[in-house]
């Protein structure tokens, strides 16, 4: 199994910063292309590995962590996303709720990307907290997902755990990804699973 990020803002920054921790290797990539990625690399080592787009579409799991609407650019890159299993760490700052239809932007994100298996998690921290260690006050930190297929949820929920997080299901995208929403229940909780 392979990884890639999509976006190296402040999101992108603190994943890669995790994977690096963990000892997992990632593929990560932004807009300006590999070289602007130099200074992170040399920072925190070489299991983050500087890719083009083309080349972190080829991942097992792509991590989308940029702005929600770049999503559909992303999208568009290919044709087949068949047999991939997309991450949605996004987070619809700044879009009207009329824009999601009443949908949760997860469904929106799965609609996007015909044949792929899209796993919502990720995105409740803000990017400062979700960069620190995950372990505190006796536990783990707490990183919700949700998603239609359960066997792309367990895959991912085994890779989030491996960053050292606790995870907890909830259920399908459209009651799941609402929790998680922007102005779900669940967004910007920061909560330990003792063990």
């Amino acid at each position: 199994m392979n990884y890639s990020i999509i976006g190296s803002g402040n999101v992108g920054t603190a994943l890669a910063r995790q994977f690096a921790n963990a000892g997992i290797a990632v593929g990560i990539t932004n807009s300006r292309g590999p070289d602007s990625l130099a200074a992170l690399v040399k920072e925190l080592g070489e299991k983050i590995i500087p890719q083009t787009l083309s080349e972190a579409l080829k991942a097992d799991i792509v991590i989308l962590a940029l702005p929600f609407r770049a999503h559909v650019a992303i999208a568009s890159a290919t044709s087949d996303w068949s047999g991939k299993i997309i991450v949605d760490a996004m987070n619809a700052y700044g879009l009207a709720p009329e824009e999601l239809n009443g949908q949760a932007s997860s469904d929106i994100v799965a609609a996007a990307f015909p044949g792929a298996k899209v796993v919502k998690t990720l995105n409740q921290l803000p990017a400062k907290l979700l960069a620190m260690n995950p372990v505190e006050k006796g536990g783990r930190r707490v990183m919700f997902l949700a998603s239609n297929d359960a066997e792309a949820a367990a895959t991912v929920a085994e890779l989030v755990e491996k960053l050292g997080f606790a995870t907890i299901s909830l259920g399908k995208l459209n009651a799941g990804g609402a929790l998680l929403g922007m102005r779900g229940p669940l967004i910007l909780q920061n909560l330990i699973k003792l063990t």
